[in-house]
């Protein structure tokens, strides 16, 4: 027996139980070191003329026999001779197909692509495999040899037959039961035309040669001459020899030459999902780091986007073999319903082809991807506003996620891509759109965030808004508000030739200071809170912490009350944080705004004047809640509210 050119214990143990993370992924290996072999021949066939060898005879055989427990994948490629076998399977991590891309670099085009670099991938086999028998036969010779080892010492090395130059590689599958690192595996799943056919489909669709296999089918037997009318068709089962996968990814064919069915059909596919997409684009990418994208905007939303569980990213596959189901790095979190692929043999891939080596090219990709992402939004919007609108139902709140959690550094991106209600239009808006249509002498961008658009737009704070010339946007999803929090500001962008005008601030009609009133306004506003200062104090006892104030508004003109919030959390923070653990406890710094020219103003002063303080307070909670229940918030004692309405009502 032939020791190992290494300690190849410890290496074997460290590659099976730590490089590979998927025991399955032997298959990709293996069919991938099968291609290098046949991409090898077919390259010596371009470059020496003896050889006459088209491409359609090379292939590669996967094949299995469940009573032996073997697992045999065959090739028609150049073959080893007795040293190669040596060199190239008793060195652990010796790469001939690496030596061989950097000897042929400059010779190498379309028609060649080898996928090896490390040399390890052949011994994942020993992952599911408790003996290898690799018998090869070198072309152009007349010998075959087998190389055979259980991966622990060492292996031996025999003259063998074989007709054809190639090379099969047998696997002896470990029987089921517990593994050295004490877990439990199913070897059977290997044994099996759908396990195979669906690891090849899976991982290896791409190869650029034929993947076979025999296959069992079942056909109708011909009708016999003498049947009867009430003859009832018969089946036999056949097997035969079928070419698993698709060769040829279809990012890679020319647009001109895939039709629009069979990009979705591919999408439903390998995404799976049963309706069509609502956008289909590419990216064909050559230079210092050439690959090929091809991407997908879903027509509707995944039932998990918003779960915990959700998993965003690409399939990466270099030189056509699938190395990430799903690469994270591709796509940042406010794209992260883009489905799709991205292909390169350019990436520098770690040992075990699962991850990457350099990031700084997943960066480099990822930031044309998601540059190629907002360039088909935008093109979306304004080509085909209909389904853009449903694609920002489905999407938008990651938009805004997206600028909510960047702390508005992503706003000069995504903020042009999002809708939103306008009050005074009444349909979605841009933001582009709110400013053209607003009058010259706007200070701000006004919104109100609500639950429904119904209940937002009878607000009376939204009417005193509307009825001042200014558009309101009238904003219904949970991030809304935290969006244009973090937003601060918007402005138009500049025209050509001219200076981008003054950006805008947005402003929540329910807190703060809205700065609508005329100076007349303002005025008697003042005059009314120091003429009432003694009847606002007894009503800031009635209410206690409930209200940081209470003061004379100068924004309500039809209804007696408002409540508003003069810090940082407006009150449908405070009701949406009031669902998390988390937020329980945050607050919105609450103002009664009462309307000093309504009826029911009169009245309270009256019962202050009367030095009725049972009134006043009667009063006083009946209006804070009347304001609380037209906001949208909770009041504290449902029960009481009623008894006062009652009360008022005998």
């Amino acid at each position: 027996m032939r020791k190992f050119k290494t300690e190849s214990k410890k290496l074997l143990d460290l590659m099976i139980n730590s490089i590979y993370t998927n025991r399955e992924i032997f298959l990709r290996e293996l069919i991938s070191n099968a291609s290098d072999a046949v991409d090898k021949l077919y390259f010596k066939s371009l470059t020496d003329k003896e050889i006459q060898l088209g491409k359609d005879e090379l292939a590669i055989q996967v094949s299995f026999d469940k009573d032996a427990r073997t697992v045999t994948v065959s090739d028609s490629g150049i073959g080893m001779t007795k040293d190669e076998l040596d060199r190239n399977l008793g060195t652990i991590a010796h790469s001939d197909s690496m030596a061989f891309k950097m000897d042929n670099a400059e010779s190498q085009g379309d028609d060649v692509d080898i996928i090896g670099q490390f040399g390890v991938g052949f011994y994942s086999a020993f992952m599911v495999a408790k003996s290898v028998r690799v018998v090869s036969k070198a072309y152009g010779s007349d010998e075959a040899w087998a190389w055979e080892s259980d991966g622990v010492e060492g292996y031996t090395i025999s003259e063998a037959t074989r007709e054809d130059h190639g090379t099969d590689v047998i696997l002896t599958l470990k029987d089921n039961g517990e593994n050295s690192d004490g877990t439990g595996e199913n070897y059977d799943t290997f044994l099996s035309e759908y396990g195979l056919k669906s690891l090849i489909k899976r991982y290896s669709n791409y190869v650029r040669y034929p993947v076979q296999m025999e296959v069992s089918k079942t056909r109708e037997k011909p009708k016999p001459e003498d049947a009867g009318d009430d003859y009832k068709p018969e089946y036999e089962s056949y097997t035969e020899i079928d070419t698993i996968n698709s060769m040829i990814p279809i990012w890679k064919r020319s647009k001109s030459e895939v039709t629009e069915e069979e990009y979705n059909e591919f999408y439903k596919t390998d995404f799976h999902d049963f309706a069509d997409p609502a956008r289909t684009f590419s990216i064909h990418a050559e230079g210092a780091l050439s690959y090929d994208a091809l991407l997908f905007i879903p027509s509707r939303a995944p039932y998990d986007l918003y779960s915990k569980d959700f998993k965003k990213g690409l399939a990466l596959y270099s030189s056509n073999v699938l190395i990430m189901e799903k690469c994270e790095e591709l796509l940042p979190d406010h794209y992260n319903f883009v489905r799709g692929v991205v292909d390169s043999q350019d990436l520098q891939l770690n040992i075990s082809r699962e991850t990457l080596q350099h990031n700084s090219q997943l960066r480099a990709i990822a930031k044309k991807v998601e540059k190629k992402i907002t360039a088909e939004l935008k093109k979306m919007r304004d080509n085909d506003r209909e389904e853009y609108e449903r694609f920002f139902e489905n999407f938008g709140r990651g938009l805004e996620y997206g600028i909510y959690t960047s702390y508005g550094m992503l706003k000069d991106e995504l903020a042009e891509l999002l809708l939103f209600y306008s009050a005074k239009q009444q349909k979605l808006v841009t933001l582009d759109e709110y400013l053209e249509a607003a009058p010259a002498d706007q200070k701000a961008i006004y919104y109100a965030a609500g639950e429904s658009i119904d209940r937002l737009a009878k607000m009376p704070i939204v009417n005193t808004v509307l009825a001042k010339g200014y558009d309101v946007l009238l904003c219904t999803r949970d991030v809304d508000e935290f969006c244009f929090t973090a937003m601060m500001t918007y402005g138009r962008a500049a025209a050509e030739g001219e200076d981008a005008p003054e950006p805008l601030e947005l402003k929540n009609v329910a807190s703060g200071e809205l700065d609508l009133a005329t100076e007349e306004e303002k005025k008697e506003a003042e005059e009314a809170t120091k003429e009432n200062e003694a009847l606002f104090t007894a009503m800031k006892d009635v209410l206690g912490d409930a209200v940081s104030s209470v003061t004379v508004s100068s924004r309500l003109t039809d209804a007696p009350a408002c409540v508003t919030a003069a810090g940082p959390v407006s009150l449908e923070m405070e009701r949406i944080l009031a669902q998390t653990p988390d937020g329980a406890d945050m607050k919105s710094e609450r103002v009664l705004e009462i309307n000093a020219k309504h009826a029911v103003f009169d009245v309270l002063k009256a019962a202050q004047e009367a030095g009725d303080a049972d009134k006043v307070k009667l009063y006083t909670e009946v209006l804070y809640n009347q304001a609380l229940i037209v906001e949208g918030m909770p009041i504290d004692d449902p029960v009481a509210y009623a008894n006062a309405v009652t009360k008022l009502m005998a």
